[in-house]
C-alpha cells in the first residue's frame, strides 16, 4: 500500500477545501425579498438575536429563521448579505468575527 508524501495530504486537503468552496456559490437571477417576522422574547438575559439566513436547498434559497444564542467573547456578529456577481445574486453567509 502506497502512502501520501505530507506536501500529497496538505495538496489534497487544500484541493478538497477549495472544491468545497467554490461549490457553496448558488446565483439567483433576482435577490429574494426577506420574509416579514416576529422575533420571539429573548430565552434569557443577554441573549444575542443572529438574524435569519438564506440556505440553498432544492435548486432555490429558502429562508431560515434566525435564533438567540450566547455572545461569543471578543467577537462581533456580522450579519449575512446578499452580493450581486455578473453571474447574479448570490447570499454570504453571516458569521462571527473578532
Amino acid at each position: 500500500m502506497k502512502t501520501l508524501s505530507k506536501f500529497g495530504v496538505i495538496a489534497a486537503i487544500a484541493g478538497s477545501l477549495f472544491l468545497s468552496s467554490c461549490a457553496s456559490d448558488y446565483y439567483v437571477a433576482d435577490q429574494p425579498v426577506e420574509p416579514v417576522y416576529v422575533r420571539p422574547v429573548a430565552p434569557y438575559a443577554r441573549a444575542y438575536w443572529v438574524p435569519g439566513e438564506w440556505v440553498y436547498r432544492g435548486h432555490r434559497y429558502v429562508y431560515r429563521n434566525g435564533y438567540y444564542t450566547r455572545p461569543r467573547a471578543n467577537r462581533v456578529y456580522v450579519q449575512g448579505n446578499w452580493v450581486h456577481t455578473p453571474r447574479g445574486y448570490a447570499w454570504r453567509k453571516g458569521h462571527w468575527r473578532r
